[in-house]
């Protein structure tokens, strides 16, 4: 493994329709919501699962941690990667088309927006657990979970050293404004630390 930043695009499990009515805050799954739903899921139709990522090498001092092409002082992070040698630094989106439905259905459909909000943030769960389960599989390692910027004490300002190092907008068409948004917005950047190297 090196620190060389490689694209992939995924095919993702199928749309789990239960966790994302729980992410839309459904406590129960009336027939008017599924249906509603399932209009939802058919328009969303222009999703794409693009993945960029490198793996470079990994050491703490006290709280502070070292990727190589960039450090960030965190002592929940550092927590959290106790034991690794190795990192994972990704980024993944599921592209600007479901934005544009969310802002179409923000004006006419609120509830059909609230949906898509959540099909959104499930389809970029899905993608990243889908992209973090392949990779422990083909390298034969063991993962800590996802780590990303404004989690815990890791600041949110480390996203710009993570677009500067896999070049996201090149690689993925992921941008980062001024406030540190990512667009389009249903895109996670992370860091996993590899556990263990299995012998092949």
């Amino acid at each position: 493994m090196n620190s060389t930043v490689l694209k992939e695009t995924l095919i993702p499990p199928p749309i789990d329709r239960r966790e994302t009515l729980i992410y839309a805050g459904c406590r129960t799954r009336d027939e008017s919501t599924a249906a509603l739903l399932d209009m939802c899921i058919e328009e969303a139709n222009e999703f794409k699962y693009d993945v960029c990522f490198c793996t470079t090498d990994f050491f703490t001092e006290g709280s502070l941690c070292s990727f190589g092409n960039f450090s960030a002082v965190s002592k929940d992070l550092a927590a959290h990667m106790d034991g690794c040698k190795k990192a994972l630094v990704f980024a993944a989106t599921v592209g600007i088309g479901i934005d544009r439905l969310i802002a179409k259905y923000s004006r006419i459909s609120p509830a059909k927006a609230l949906l898509f909000q959540a099909l959104g943030t499930e389809r970029i769960e899905a993608l990243c657990d889908t992209f973090c389960s392949e990779f422990a599989k083909e390298n034969g390692v063991l993962l800590t979970p996802r780590f990303s910027p404004g989690y815990g004490d890791l600041a949110i300002e480390v996203q710009k050293d993570i677009f500067a190092v896999l070049d996201c907008p090149k690689k993925i068409g992921l941008t980062l404004n001024e406030s540190l948004l990512m667009s389009p917005s249903k895109s996670v950047t992370a860091i996993v630390g590899i556990k263990k190297e299995c012998s092949k």
